[in-house]
């Protein structure tokens, strides 16, 4: 059994923690559903179960992470309501995130 190699990456002002063939589901990014795509964020590398891990300063040069588009989509409708006290003021508000799902395939270092 060998060891699996993860590394976390930034994309979307947010961290997620990959490692080959997991599916993650990121703000949408362009590109067509199939194509491949290389994001070169990457903040640390490490393999499971060592005690050694490369960190980046704060990124690390040259190690990138490619995956393919598996599809887009909308996330859950948030709803914001305001209320004003005594004005009978009120303000209902939904929002739906666009994103992008992707299936990662290699961590390259």
């Amino acid at each position: 059994m060998s060891a699996k190699k993860f590394a976390v990456i930034r994309t979307g002002g947010k961290q997620y923690k990959v490692s080959s063939g997991d599916t993650i589901v990121i703000e949408r990014v362009p590109g067509d559903i199939g194509a491949s795509i290389d994001l070169s964020q990457v903040l640390s590398l490490g393999t499971e179960g060592s005690a050694e891990m490369q960190i980046g300063n704060p990124i690390i040069a040259g190690a990138t992470v490619s995956g393919k588009i598996v599809k887009h989509g909308r996330g859950p409708k948030v709803i914001t309501f305001k209320k004003g006290r005594r004005t009978g003021y009120t303000k209902k508000i939904g929002h739906r995130q666009e994103q992008t799902a992707i299936q990662i395939d290699s961590i390259k270092a």
